[in-house]
């Protein structure tokens, strides 16, 4: 059992991390490294021996090892990000990266995305250091930079140049699951992510003929784009149910007292109330328009327009998503993948996810724990090229009017100090069990 210094190291290192300002502008714009050597401090302080790596000066990753007690048991890793997405002061409460503990609440950038899990995984490193607990399997700790934007110098470096490190790990565990989900009839739902969606971030070209905008042009680049785009924005992608969101519908059905009509899914998820948000978005591939680029002055037809799509696309579903881009594009637009990544599929019935549900059910006994897919991605995209299956589990017990979802990269980003002290606690009881 994690003791009270664990749980109060929780909450000081996610204050102490925020305050390290690692905000991620994209493009290359982040400097991890003060709280990689702040974490790598920290483990070493508990007899670890962290090793930091970099693809690009400043853009560091923390890797290490605790031995298990079982040398012939797979290898588990666990892992988080240290930078975080901008956040502008002006917009915020406190100031976004104070780190400021108020009314039993730690406030600022990455409290929820994600250094609350790095703090938690910290914690409880130190407290076996402390005790001399061992886990059964060897447990493989990584804190990766450049998770917000393309992972190029995180975890993807990592898998590519140093997957030594990662030696017999098959599992992994990461952000986004076992949070508390108010369901709105009282029922307390703890979602385990077994699943993501593909990233298909897409850059859209219209070329034509460049001239004076008082001429008629019939072959005007932004009318090209702009037809594009609109297409793109207003088509229905089909329903398409991949294993683990299939699992979800089933087992939120039940739940609910419903049939679990999966010939009528729409119909179903109106049934589900607030629920239906764990799933809404992962029926179907998605793209949406996000930005647009074009000309530079007003009276001047360009020669070429720019758009940019955020793509996400179901496991098993890519090539559909692919063929559907093509058509609606059309001939006079051309489209490549400003950055692709892999959609991912877990087992919900392996031994692995089943002591995830029990270390749950151990401190939330009145909780229900339910399968979902994320509708974004993580680092397990680029882990999964080793091997490693990968699940969300970085657990928060949340009070009710907690909107966990939108505080991921919201403004107001915040984490309750007794959601820190239940994670330490569950993730504690999971990796002595893993």
């Amino acid at each position: 059992m994690a003791e009270q210094q664990a749980l109060d190291e929780a909450v000081s290192f996610t204050s102490d991390l925020i305050r390290i300002d690692t905000t991620n502008h994209g493009g290359g714009d982040c400097q991890e490294r003060p709280a990689a050597e702040y974490a790598a401090a920290l483990l070493a302080e508990a007899g670890l021996e962290p090793t930091l790596l970099e693809r690009t000066r400043g853009r560091t990753n923390v890797v290490a090892r605790i031995e298990g007690t079982d040398p012939a048991a797979d290898a588990l890793l666990l892992h988080g990000h240290l930078d975080v997405v901008p956040a502008r002061a002006d917009d915020w409460s406190v100031h976004p990266f104070s780190g400021e503990i108020r009314d039993g609440v730690v406030w600022g950038r990455g409290a929820v995305d994600m250094k609350n899990m790095d703090a938690m995984i910290l914690a409880v490193a130190r407290d076996w250091a402390r005790q001399g607990v061992r886990p059964r399997r060897d447990i493989v700790i990584a804190f990766t930079a450049d998770e917000e934007d393309s992972a190029e110098d995180g975890s993807e470096f990592l898998a590519a140049e140093h997957p030594a490190l990662f030696e017999g790990c098959t599992e992994g565990i990461g952000e986004s699951g076992a949070f508390t989900f108010h369901d709105g009839g009282g029922r307390h739902l703890y979602p385990i992510a077994a699943g993501e969606r593909g990233t298909a971030w897409l850059e859209l070209t219209a070329r034509g003929r460049a001239g004076h905008g008082s001429k008629v042009n019939h072959s005007n680049a932004v009318t090209r784009l702009a037809a594009a785009v609109a297409r793109i924005g207003a088509y229905e992608w089909p329903l398409r149910l991949t294993p683990t969101v299939r699992a979800a519908l089933t087992e939120l059905a039940a739940l609910h007292g419903i049939e679990p009509d999966l010939d009528d899914v729409d119909g179903l998820l109106t049934k589900l109330g607030p629920a239906a948000r764990l799933v809404e978005a992962t029926i179907r591939n998605s793209a949406n328009p996000t930005m647009l680029n074009a000309g530079y002055k007003v009276n001047v037809i360009p020669g070429e327009a720019v758009a940019y799509v955020d793509g996400r696309f179901l496991y098993g579903c890519e090539d559909e998503f692919r063929t559907t881009l093509d058509e609606l594009t059309g001939p006079d637009v051309e489209w490549k993948f400003h950055h692709r990544s892999v959609a991912l599929q877990a087992p919900v019935n392996s031994p692995t996810y089943e002591r995830m549900r029990a270390a749950v059910e151990e401190f939330a006994p009145e909780g229900f724990v339910v399968p979902y897919c994320m509708s974004g991605g993580t680092d397990a995209k680029q882990f999964s090229r080793l091997g490693i299956t990968g699940y969300g589990f970085a657990p928060l017990r949340l009070p009710e009017g907690f909107d966990y979802q939108a505080l991921f990269h919201g403004v107001d980003e915040r984490v309750p100090v007794e959601a820190l002290h239940f994670g330490v606690r569950v993730l504690d009881r999971f990796l002595r069990t893993a």
